[in-house]
């Protein structure tokens, strides 16, 4: 049996904070940081953060 994707938890999330909030982004900040987080930790081994990990630069990436 498949593995459960580490991030589903967070994914879901966004999702039912976006429909509850007629999809304004500006209302779901929490849950779209915390799935940031996830991706961050768990990128390689999630299929959730597939599009999301690149979809907005981290806080501290453009220090080149």
């Amino acid at each position: 049996m498949p593995q459960k994707d580490p991030c589903q938890k967070q994914a879901c999330a966004i999702q039912k904070c976006l429909q509850a909030n007629k999809y304004v982004e500006s209302l779901c900040e929490k849950e779209i940081a915390e799935m940031r987080r996830c991706c961050q930790v768990h990128a390689e081994n999630s299929i959730c953060c597939s599009g999301f990990k690149d979809s907005k630069p981290a806080e501290s990436k453009s220090s080149e």
